[in-house]
């Protein structure tokens, strides 16, 4: 196991710690939550960096990096909706989507063929990030300030990043199965 695969290793302890901090549900376990989801998610961006500048790629690191995203963004996720936060089907529909992509690159691997995340599913990945910063942000905001700009992020701009990060998502899942088609028709 190399240091890439150690830190996506690291990020997936680091998202249950993220998880069981928001269902804490105080306002010092949510500001340690979110310190929790900057560190793992800047692990996302350095076992990536590290993979490639030290040319350590490795077939298992393809796999469990996604996975690990997953387990991160999906749990944290998951938690905002315990809260009351996020309403449950724009998580549901993500992690249809994710189910449906990681069951694919499964079955491919099963039959030989390693897909790794394409360019789309980057950018997927990073918007769900930054929607998590921004509700992790304004929920911070909503437990310290009371005033009707909080009030309107917390109400009215959350659903609308959600709505964002569910489309991205979305079509990310799309593009990602256009651009594996050859591979998907081989089986």
């Amino acid at each position: 196991m190399n240091t890439a695969n150690r830190l996506t290793v690291g990020r997936i302890f680091l998202a249950f710690i993220c998880i069981w901090l928001i269902v804490r549900n105080t306002l010092a376990s949510i500001c340690g939550a979110f310190a929790v989801f900057v560190v793992a998610s800047l692990t996302d961006f350095l076992d990536g960096y590290l993979a490639r500048k030290k040319q350590i790629a490795s077939d298992l690191g393809k796999i469990l990096d996604p996975i690990a995203d997953k387990i991160l963004i999906i749990g944290v996720f998951l938690a905002f909706v315990e809260l009351g936060v996020l309403k449950a089907w724009m998580v549901g529909v993500i992690m249809l989507r994710e189910f449906i992509v990681t069951g694919l690159r499964l079955y491919c691997l099963n039959k030989g063929l390693v897909l790794e995340a394409k360019r789309f599913g980057k950018h997927k990945t990073i918007s769900q990030i930054v929607g998590v910063v921004f509700i992790f942000i304004t929920v911070i905001l909503f437990n310290l300030v009371e005033n009707k700009t909080v009030n309107f992020f917390y109400h009215g701009l959350i659903p609308i990043v959600m709505w964002y990060v569910v489309l991205i998502t979305l079509f990310s899942g799309v593009y990602y199965f256009w651009e594996n088609r050859r591979a998907i028709k081989t089986f």
